[in-house]
């Protein structure tokens, strides 16, 4: 039997029941809040969710609307685009068919896209020739259907040849003649995308306008060269009887004659060389003009050149008391190379025009080296001049062709005004460049620059210095240009130079310091040189006299009276002084040669034999009568012929042949004399009154040593027999 459980117990059974029951109420109550927390939360995710869903859709909704406007706009925009291409595509169409030129379009495998008019009007009797045919068809329609002239080839051999073009890596252009007479060029391009481009273009009328030209062209040549050659002859012409005429005047100067008389011979010598140089500046301007002035570069000594010029025109220049003065670089290589002969020309046109445009003064030619080239030197030549200047207004025309310093009918100085404008073309073609610098009334300054080449193979010269007792020079001269430039080079070899212009000075000098040298110019205006070198020789034994000459001859009795110690022609060129002042201690007078060469002299045991074959009768007189007062055995020929008889008969030592003569010419003559053992050396001058540079080299080809142009100078066919007849034989210089 159960006993009834107690009271208390029951109490606290409850109780713990009630307290159980209440933490589970409070448990639940927590889970209830915790749910509640978490939904409310979950609801107002859901609630952001759907605000953000709600605007991006918004947006959405709004991006659509727009696109569908921009999809409208691109719509219409792609229908207007389309037009537009069409309309291009039309009017690329339409400028294709009025093009002149053929035009087609082939695709990478050769077929026909598109063609224009004037491409296809050469197969408009061809149905076939239409978009999508293939190149190679196209050629085999205009090789088999005599479309194209072929040549030689065959229609086959042609197609494959025009095929075999478009597989080259640059496709070349090639001309087509069609038998229609139309003749084109036809041009292929391979494009990116491997389509073909061809051009067809008409150069019908072109070639005909070329044919045109080269025959015009060669009429043209054939009027110059009948120019020239009528020039030429003509210069033969006239310089035949201007021999007679200047050759007799220059012999009827040496007759007795009063001072009228002599100066009627002298206007007839001058105005006959006068003529003669009109004639030549009329043959270089044609020569030039037709563009035949070979240049001929050689070796040369640029100082003795200009020299050689200088003393050449120092007569014509004494006659007007003009001294003239040469300034050349020292520190200049001695061999360069150019065409000596034009550089001749140019230096004689320059210093000539000075010397005519100058009464009193002097003229200065200034070589100096401004830089070096590649190749060699670059070098400016300066004319300088105190004659009557150029208006700066005509400066700029000096160089054209028949200008003038006057141009007025009343000028005084004569010319044809082709001088500086053939000297322009010279040093233009020598790839120099000339100009002008003038004052009216106080002279003018001509210049150019050439880039002249080094002759690397020629010996080096010997380097010239001063004796060593030459420690004091002594300068006689009123010219202060000349006297400086003397100086300058003495001081560079640390020399101690004085400077005197009047006698006075010269004997205050060698009263203090008597020197070892005294260089004297025979041109003095305020002292009389005899008297200077009186004192000289009084005061200063020792002193050894230099004399600086402008006419040798006119002094030659001083020299010998007052023992100069040598005398050197002016103008005097620094090379020429160191030698003078190098050579021993003699009293013997000492004049260089010319040429800078000793010759062996020994005693002839005959006379010199010359042989002279000319066909005129007056020109046979002036050359007999040039030679009448000279120790030699004059033979004559009246033609080549003759000439070959007379020296296989008399082996003469030196041989003067005219060019132009019957039956056989001078060049002919000098063949057959150069066959012979005993012609193989003899020199041989041609005499000649042709000046075209042509027939001068056909002269030397034809084995001639040298040229002599007519009319003759007694001076110069000296200088001939000097410079070419055997060592035995000597002449004296004028």
């Amino acid at each position: 039997m159960n006993a009834e459980t107690p009271f208390p117990e029951r109490l606290a059974r409850e109780r713990r029941a009630r307290l159980r029951a209440e933490r589970l109420y409070e448990q639940a109550q927590h889970d209830l809040r915790a749910m509640n927390d978490h939904l409310r939360a979950h609801a107002f995710e859901l609630s952001g969710q759907v605000i953000a869903q709600r605007k991006e859709l918004g947006e959405i909704k709004r991006h659509a609307d727009k696109l569908e406007d921009v999809n409208s706009q691109v719509s219409q925009d792609l229908q207007l685009a389309h037009f537009e291409i069409d309309r291009a595509n039309l009017r690329l169409r339409e400028a294709i068919d009025t093009l002149q030129d053929g035009f087609a379009l082939f695709d990478a495998e050769q077929a026909l896209i598109l063609a224009n008019k004037a491409y296809l009007s050469v197969f408009h009797n061809f149905s076939e020739v239409r978009p999508g045919i293939r190149y190679a068809r196209l050629l085999e329609v205009c090789a088999h259907e005599k479309l194209v002239e072929l040549g030689d080839l065959s229609p086959d051999e042609w197609v494959f040849k025009m095929l075999g073009r478009l597989y080259q890596p640059q496709i070349q252009p090639i001309e087509l003649h069609f038998t229609t007479g139309v003749s084109v060029r036809l041009t292929d391009r391979r494009v990116a995308n491997g389509d073909y481009v061809s051009l067809v273009s008409n150069i019908t009328d072109s070639l005909r306008y070329q044919a045109e030209l080269r025959d015009a062209q060669t009429r043209a040549e054939a009027a110059v060269q009948a120019k020239s050659a009528f020039l030429a002859n003509m210069s033969h012409e006239i310089r035949t009887p201007m021999n007679g005429v200047v050759g007799m005047a220059e012999l009827l100067t040496e007759t007795a004659l009063d001072d009228e008389q002599r100066g009627y011979a002298q206007t007839i010598i001058s105005s006959g060389q006068a003529l003669v140089s009109i004639i030549n500046d009329i043959l270089d301007f044609s020569k030039m003009d037709a563009g035949k002035v070979p240049l001929n570069p050689t070796v040369f000594d640029l100082e003795k050149t200009i020299h050689e010029v200088l003393s050449l025109l120092a007569p014509t220049a004494r006659n007007k008391h003009i001294e003239l003065i040469l300034d050349y670089d020292i520190f200049l290589p001695a061999h360069l190379m150019a065409d000596y002969g034009r550089i001749r020309q140019i230096l004689t046109n320059l210093v000539g025009n000075a010397i005519k445009l100058t009464e009193t003064g002097y003229i200065l030619v200034r070589a100096v080296g401004i830089g070096t080239s590649g190749t060699g030197h670059i070098v400016t030549i300066t004319v300088e001049d105190t004659g009557i200047g150029i208006d700066p207004e005509d400066q700029g025309r000096i160089f054209t062709e028949f200008s003038q310093v006057e141009q007025t009918a009343r000028r005084r100085y004569e010319g044809t005004g082709l001088g500086l404008a053939i000297t322009q073309r010279i040093v233009t073609q020598m790839g120099g460049n000339i100009w002008v610098d003038s004052e009216p009334g106080v002279g003018s300054c001509f210049g150019f620059t050439l880039d002249l080449a080094t002759a690397h193979d020629m010996p080096a010269p010997e380097a010239q210095e001063l004796p060593q007792d030459c420690r004091s020079v002594l300068l006689v001269s009123d010219h202060l240009i000349s006297r400086d430039i003397l100086a300058r080079h003495l001081k560079t070899l640390s020399v101690n130079v004085m400077s005197a212009t009047r006698k006075d000075t010269v004997r205050r000098h060698i009263a203090t310091s008597p020197p070892d040298f005294a260089i004297i110019d025979q041109d003095l205006t305020e002292s009389d040189p005899r008297v200077v070198m009186d004192k000289l020789v009084e005061r200063c034994p020792a002193t050894r006299i230099v004399l600086l000459c402008s006419n040798l001859s006119e002094i030659k009795p001083d020299i010998e009276r007052h023992k100069v110690f040598a005398a050197l022609r002016k103008p005097v060129i620094w090379r020429d002084l160191l030698a003078a002042l190098q050579k021993p201690a003699t009293r013997s007078i000492s004049v260089p040669e010319p040429k800078g060469q000793e010759r062996v002299i020994r005693p002839a045991m005959r006379k010199l034999r010359v042989l002279y074959a000319e066909d005129n009768k007056v020109n046979r007189l002036v050359f007999t009568k040039m030679l009448k007062n000279m120790d030699i055995e004059l033979h004559i020929a009246e033609n080549g012929r003759i000439a070959v008889e007379l020296f296989n008969r008399l082996a003469p030592d030196i041989v003067f042949m005219d060019v132009s003569m019957p039956e056989m010419d001078g060049r002919e003559a000098t063949h057959h004399i150069r066959a012979t053992p005993a012609g193989k050396t003899v020199p041989i001058i041609a005499l000649t009154a042709h000046a075209l540079q042509e027939e001068i080299a056909h002269m030397l080809e034809a084995g001639m040593n040298a040229m002599l142009s007519k009319p003759l100078k007694k001076s110069e066919l000296t200088a001939a027999l000097r410079d070419h007849a055997p060592p035995e034989f000597t002449f004296p210089e004028d």
